[in-house]
């Protein structure tokens, strides 16, 4: 079963964190979220996450993809943090994805995940950011090898199920889609 970590700021786009924790899970995918601080969660809109560990407790860990949910401040606490690019790095040259939806694409790029990546983000994130030789669309959700973007919170479920499909096949992501009666 593939491993997935998905790492909760304070601020976070609670749409979008609970939509990807959600549908993986349907999957049968191994989901942990994990917090920076120690603390529940007070989300973008106030509504309040518990995550299932600390970034501490699962830094050594190894995970087939890790997840950032997007929303602000949440994607720049996640981007100011080091332990969030010590895992971004670890799980790249371990040949696992690299996933961002909305503001949290800067974090990829920030690390220098998107160098050449053809990516999307919410409108405006990408910027006042360098990408060399990289194309930023307006697509929902952009794939390109092991890196998955996306542009916000009303593509969280189309983003999901993209990561469902890349960890564990077309299959799966129709099963999942199906029971979901969209």
């Amino acid at each position: 079963m593939p491993s997935v970590i998905v790492p909760l700021a304070q601020g976070c786009e609670e749409l979008e964190a609970v939509t990807i924790i959600d549908l993986l899970r349907r999957a049968g995918v191994s989901v942990v979220t994990v917090g920076l601080d120690g603390e529940a969660i007070t989300a973008s809109r106030g509504v309040r996450l518990l995550p299932d560990k600390s970034i501490d407790d699962v830094i050594d860990d190894e995970f087939d993809m890790i997840v950032l949910p997007g929303g602000l401040p949440g994607a720049d606490h996640l981007n100011e943090d080091p332990r969030i690019h010590t895992l971004l790095e670890r799980i790249k040259h371990q040949n696992g994805f690299t996933a961002a939806i909305c503001a949290a694409p800067k974090v990829l790029a920030t690390a220098g995940l998107l160098d050449g990546c053809t990516v999307t983000a919410y409108p405006g994130v990408l910027d006042a950011v360098e990408l060399p030789d990289s194309k930023v669309s307006g697509a929902a959700v952009e794939i390109d090898g092991k890196v998955i973007t996306s542009r916000g919170p009303g593509t969280a479920m189309d983003f999901a199920l993209n990561l469902i499909e890349q960890l564990l096949g077309e299959e799966k992501r129709q099963e999942v889609e199906a029971a979901l009666v969209r």
